[in-house]
């Protein structure tokens, strides 16, 4: 669990998996530095991206964290929610966001997508391994969002 842990907390980015219009998988590499336990993440982004738009038809997604020099990776299959509500805006909001958003933390292009995982697998030093709901779910437990203030 640790190993698991460490991989997600020292991740500055991971890899959003998502199925387009026309049923084709599609990959973008988000900034993913809001996280709470090992299941659930928020990703700032644009509204009006293709993912987002593709997202909002069809929530089903995959994240990958890798460490490439530790040849270790997770990759967690769930839902991702898109969210406009104030408090995901501000969680992740930071000084300098206004080149990407002009009209400030309530731009209508700016939302969060929570990523919430349902399981997942593991591979790295210790071997590999599934992540079942269950193991999420005891880990997630209690937890608070880690990340910016």
């Amino acid at each position: 669990m640790e190993e698991i842990k460490a991989l997600v907390d020292n991740a500055e980015t991971a890899d959003l998996g998502f199925l387009d219009s026309e049923g084709m998988p599609q990959v973008r590499r988000v900034f993913c530095t809001c996280h709470k336990g090992v299941g659930r993440h928020l990703i700032s982004t644009n509204t009006s991206s293709m993912h987002v738009q593709e997202l909002l038809k069809n929530g089903n997604a995959c994240l990958y964290f890798a460490d490439g020099d530790k040849f270790q990776g997770l990759c967690l299959t769930g839902q991702a929610v898109c969210h406009q509500e104030s408090f995901y805006r501000e969680k992740l909001w930071h000084e300098g966001d206004e080149m990407y958003y002009p009209g400030g933390v309530t731009d209508e292009d700016y939302c969060v997508l929570e990523f919430i995982a349902e399981k997942g697998r593991f591979y790295g030093n210790l071997g590999k391994g599934d992540v079942t709901s269950e193991m999420l779910e005891s880990w997630d437990d209690g937890a608070e969002w880690i990340g910016p203030a």
